[in-house]
């Protein structure tokens, strides 16, 4: 069962736009079981990006989340891979390789339908691997 409101996907393709046109990359909205977004530049995919909503502004949005799942999912890609937190005023974004966190069992509050509520999460606290660029 899918979760994400028409707000949460205009929240991650308005922070994608925001991140393209900070560094004049284009991108290309993947499937619905994939990674969020095909990063390129000429026709020549350069990363893959995975966007999380972070309902929160950018000083109190650490520690930054994101599930094991999807970061085993990005690291199947074999491509260079950049993960973005959509904060209510800016983004927050680094190379997947350059992260360093904790990984233990965390999610959110169980929802009626859902499988993936509870599980294995990472966290990142802040760090010089991680950019922040306020809208």
């Amino acid at each position: 069962m899918r979760f994400e409101t028409k707000q949460d996907l205009d929240r991650e393709n308005n922070s994608a736009n925001f991140f393209c046109g900070q560094f004049g990359f284009n991108k290309k909205k993947l499937g619905k079981n994939d990674i969020d977004f095909a990063i390129y530049d000429d026709q020549k995919i350069l990363f893959y990006l995975e966007v999380k909503g972070r309902l929160k502004n950018i000083n109190e949005a650490y520690p930054l989340p994101i599930s094991v799942k999807k970061l085993t999912k990005i690291n199947d890609k074999k491509k260079q891979s950049v993960i973005l937190w959509a904060c209510n005023d800016g983004i927050i974004f680094s190379r997947t390789e350059k992260l360093i966190g904790l990984i233990k069992i965390g999610g959110r509050k169980p929802r009626n339908g859902s499988f993936n509520d509870i599980e294995f999460m990472a966290y990142f606290d802040k760090s010089n691997n991680l950019k922040e660029i306020k809208y």
